[in-house]
């Protein structure tokens, strides 16, 4: 789907959005906007809310204050969202940590059963789709076989194949290469940057420092539920303003 390169309004707006998991407060007064082909990476701490952020944005996780709008779709607190969210739902296509495959569905069955049941595709038009993005993602000569046959980057690209056919205006991503062995991150990071380079929106939770400085227009660095800094790349790891992102980065840079 061709993204809209002339939209002036942000894809996603978050205004003053909290979350609490009961006393603890896990974002904290949250300001975002993404623009339409915007690709912003979400970097902090284990437990910071980057997970939870992005969470936030499809409604996977409630929120208790504050305003989300997704596409021009109006997500309201304590999960009251009613149309607004399951359009939001078709519009967003999310990778996860866990690959999420269903395992007695073959790979092409996999990826063509969100278009039929959702979008009402013809079989026909779903498969020629799944073939297509199968081969983008560079596993279409796996279509055949069930998730268990596959390798842990493999099943990752399906996956994203699967989000992808359902032709979504944003795409998020958590952690997507944080289950796989290091040798299967590269295969995945690599389909990821081909869907940069044709201009779809993302928004990134990654621990890959080096893709994050690789792909991203701009870094949002979360701390204890508070974005402390946001920039392009080179200003978020060359030269970073906040303390903060500073002691985080000496920390995961230097591994």
């Amino acid at each position: 789907m061709t993204q809209n390169e002339n939209s002036t309004a942000p894809i996603v707006r978050m205004e003053k959005v909290n979350k609490h998991f009961g006393s603890l407060h896990v974002l904290q007064d949250i300001d975002l906007e993404v623009a339409t082909g915007e690709v912003v990476v979400v970097i902090g701490a284990s437990g910071s809310g980057k997970s939870t952020l992005i969470r936030c944005i499809n409604g996977l996780e409630e929120f208790q204050d504050g305003h989300i709008e997704v596409d021009g779709n109006e997500l309201t607190p304590h999960g009251k969202s009613g149309k607004a969210l399951q359009k939001i739902r078709t519009e967003v296509g999310m990778v996860f940590q866990q690959f999420n495959l269903f395992p007695h569905l073959s790979v092409l069955d996999n990826v063509i059963l969100a278009p039929m049941k959702v979008r009402g595709w013809s079989r026909a038009d779903a498969v020629e789709t799944a073939q297509r993005l199968l081969e983008r993602v560079g596993i279409s000569d796996q279509a055949a076989k069930y998730p268990s046959q596959l390798s842990g980057g493999q099943q990752q690209r399906v996956a994203l194949a699967r989000a992808l056919a359902m032709e979504p205006r944003l795409m998020l991503f958590d952690e997507p290469t944080s289950a796989l062995d290091p040798e299967m991150i590269g295969e995945v990071l690599d389909a990821m940057r081909e869907l940069a380079r044709e201009g779809m929106t993302m928004i990134i939770v990654t621990h890959e420092m080096g893709f994050a400085r690789e792909v991203a227009d701009r870094v949002i660095y979360i701390h204890k539920g508070e974005i402390a800094e946001e920039a392009p790349p080179e200003k978020i790891f060359d030269t970073p303003e906040d303390e903060r992102t500073r002691s985080f980065l000496a920390r995961v840079l230097k591994h």
